[in-house]
């Protein structure tokens, strides 16, 4: 229930938002891949997406972080150390030259084991001292036409967010709360004592069933209009939604970011953003996919149907 009202809360401030402008990533140097700029309907498809209610379809991941360095496998390929400073989730080799293969022979701290893909987002820090997530939650939800999901094909890598944003209402994938708060915002909160900083992270769920990767990162994906993909991208894929949460509250608090192609600590809160890098081991995710959430059955980290 929280997570809907927190969605709703999202809704309305991407619904106020305005002055959007078509999508123009950027060629430039530094961590400019990360650029994106969303169009007015990219901004209410997220919307609709992120307000949708749940319809009792998902698995889920339960990870940590497993390490912090200045690599991306997707924007920098073979380019160790060009990034600014990534918080990595799940597969302990994940590095700036981290392939498919590579994933599929390492480790990870996410239960369930077959779950070998890498997540990560920038990194948090409170008055200039990093601090780790206290857990991360990957949901695989049927929030888009659920009974024709498909799973995520090995290999397929994306990014979703604004490493760039000049304002909020240049980010609407990522939402800032606090636990058990229904408030939400695209900037940081400052959480009372008692609870902790989350954030939840929104990744699309339309693909153009061909490349598993594209030029921004990002065209290869779509998100929906309602239950509807775009014909350009006509395979449905279970939403990602990464739920965030670290052993903090109050204030103090940036991101790892880049500015004017320096990398730096000091990022707002609305430049979150997360990449995704499929390693799972392909018959599970399959048959999760089938069980879980084509079947309409919410299911825990086992995969196992627990509350219809």
């Amino acid at each position: 229930m929280l997570r809907r009202l927190l969605a709703g809360a999202a809704a309305v401030l991407v619904l106020a938002a305005a002055g959007c402008t078509a999508d123009r990533p950027s060629r430039s140097t530094g961590h400019q891949a990360h650029a994106y700029t969303y169009t007015a309907a990219q901004q209410a498809a997220i919307v609709a997406q992120a307000a949708a209610p749940l319809r009792g379809s998902e698995f889920r991941a339960d990870c940590f972080s497993s390490h912090r360095r200045g690599d991306d496998p997707i924007v920098f390929p073979g380019q160790a150390g060009r990034s600014h400073i990534h918080e990595f989730y799940g597969n302990r080799t994940a590095n700036a030259s981290s392939t498919l293969q590579s994933l599929a022979a390492g480790t990870t701290n996410c239960t369930p084991k077959t779950d070998l893909s890498s997540y990560w987002t920038p990194t948090l820090y409170q008055n200039g001292v990093a601090v780790a997530p206290e857990r991360v939650t990957v949901y695989y939800q049927g929030i888009t036409d659920h009974t024709r999901a498909v799973a995520h094909p090995r290999g397929l890598r994306y990014v979703v967010g604004n490493a760039l944003a000049a304002s909020p209402d240049q980010n609407p994938a990522a939402r800032w709360s606090c636990v058990g708060q229904t408030a939400s915002s695209r900037d940081f909160l400052a959480c009372p004592p008692g609870t902790k900083l989350e954030n939840y992270l929104d990744f699309p769920t339309c693909w153009d069933g061909k490349n598993l990767d594209s030029a921004n990162h990002r065209d290869h994906m779509a998100y929906a209009t309602g239950q509807s993909c775009p014909a350009t991208h006509p395979v449905v894929v279970p939403r990602l939604e990464l739920l965030i949460t670290w052993p903090v509250h109050g204030g103090g608090l940036t991101l790892a970011g880049t500015r004017g192609g320096v990398n730096v600590t000091d990022a707002p809160g609305y430049t979150f953003h997360g990449d995704f890098f499929n390693a799972w081991d392909d018959g599970e995710l399959r048959r999760r996919v089938r069980d879980c959430v084509n079947a309409g059955y919410i299911c825990g980290t086992d995969g196992r149907p627990i509350q219809q």
